[in-house]
């Protein structure tokens, strides 16, 4: 059962999924809500536009069934007046066209977003398989656009029919009518019944674009393992990730032994803990150069004496700073004093080597808070 639920699609797509999809051309897209909003703009447009197309249709008519003696046996002449009676009714009517172009274009960018993907242009050559297209053929996606596209024209067919038949004795009217009444009564008629289909359209919309909302997302869902795969994915290999820590830790470790030649002194437990301290007059306050435990401990040892650099065995004070000082760092303020005591002693043994004198002799009960020590109470080892 519990290998059935990791294979079952219940985990949302996560961004990763999303943004590949989106790669392939694979966005949200509802052809009603662009049916609807080209065929609602249009004829807004022709409504806006009407009396200057009606004027423009006038003039083309009555240029069109004019003509005199001249114009019959000259061709070219006919051949002007087509040209110049098409551009007029072209002027016309690209408004309408342009409108109806823009908003089809700006209509899917508000579901999905603007895409533009080579992905999606390229050859699918598994495409031309006639297996895989009679399989798209009875899917159940194709089905159910089938008995939507049924059901949308069977409603938006009746309801213009409805109306159109309700309205048949004004349209046997029209016969006995003078043209400008006839026309005027016909437009009314017409755009009486594009209102209704529009607003018949809208309801669609309404419906299709949550659908498709919730197909798109339920169609990029994911298994429980395909989530565990993509995160895996994303952290990377665990062996390589170790590897990467391991080349971070080592370079982390040259530069800091690199480091121990520049200190002051060098503060041990005497074996357990080392810590290598540096200050000059540029430094606001000491800063620790290098610290490590045991073995690194050792080493950090080793590293100091044959540099010449001064290691003083100070159990508290070295265990103190090495749990609470970071590499890199200045020392905290509560281990000023101390640190103040070791390099004053360092001081006083580089005067000692130069000039001779009395040898200084360094204060093995330093000011260490008992907090900062890990082993207060506790005998050293």
């Amino acid at each position: 059962m519990a290998e059935d639920s990791d294979l079952e699609r219940t985990e949302p797509a996560s961004p990763k999924r999303l943004d590949e999809a989106r790669k392939k051309g694979q966005v949200p897209r509802s052809h009603e809500l662009t049916s609807f909003s080209t065929l609602m703009v249009g004829l807004v447009a022709v409504i806006t536009t009407g009396p200057d197309i009606y004027a423009a249709m006038k003039q083309v008519m009555v240029s069109a069934l004019s003509f005199n003696r001249t114009q019959i046996w000259q061709s070219q002449l006919m051949s002007e007046q087509l040209y110049e009676l098409s551009r007029i009714a072209l002027i016309a009517i690209l408004p309408i066209f342009a409108a109806c172009a823009l908003i089809s274009i700006i209509t899917p960018i508000m579901i999905g977003g603007w895409l533009f993907s080579m992905e999606a242009l390229g050859p699918n050559f598994g495409r031309m398989n006639p297996l895989s297209g009679i399989g798209r053929m009875f899917s159940p996606r194709t089905v159910i656009e089938t008995i939507k596209t049924v059901l949308k024209s069977g409603l938006i067919g009746g309801i213009a029919a409805w109306l159109m038949w309700n309205e048949k004795e004004q349209f046997i009217s029209l016969l006995a009518m003078a043209p400008e009444s006839g026309f005027a009564m016909a437009w009314q008629m017409t755009r009486h019944t594009l209102l209704l289909v529009v607003s018949t359209m809208a309801v669609i919309a309404l419906i299709d674009v949550p659908y498709q909302l919730w197909d798109y997302y339920k169609g990029l869902r994911m298994t429980k393992e395909e989530v565990k795969q993509e995160g895996k994915e994303a952290e990377g290999d665990p062996h390589v990730k170790g590897r990467i820590r391991q080349l971070q830790r080592e370079a982390a470790r040259k530069r800091m032994m690199s480091e121990i030649p520049k200190a002051n002194v060098v503060v041990t437990n005497p074996t357990h803990y080392a810590v290598a301290i540096r200050y000059d007059q540029q430094m606001r306050a000491p800063t620790v150069v290098a610290k490590g435990s045991f073995l690194l401990a050792e080493r950090i040892i080793e590293v100091a004496k044959d540099h010449k650099v001064v290691v003083i065995r100070t159990p508290p004070f070295a265990r103190a700073l090495y749990h609470h000082a970071d590499l890199g760092e200045e020392i905290p303020t509560a281990l000023y004093t101390a640190t103040a005591e070791v390099l004053a002693y360092i001081y006083q043994l580089e005067l000692y080597r130069k000039e001779g004198g009395f040898e200084p002799v360094l204060n093995t009960d330093l000011p260490v808070p008992p907090e900062l020590d890990p082993e207060s109470g506790i005998s050293d080892v």
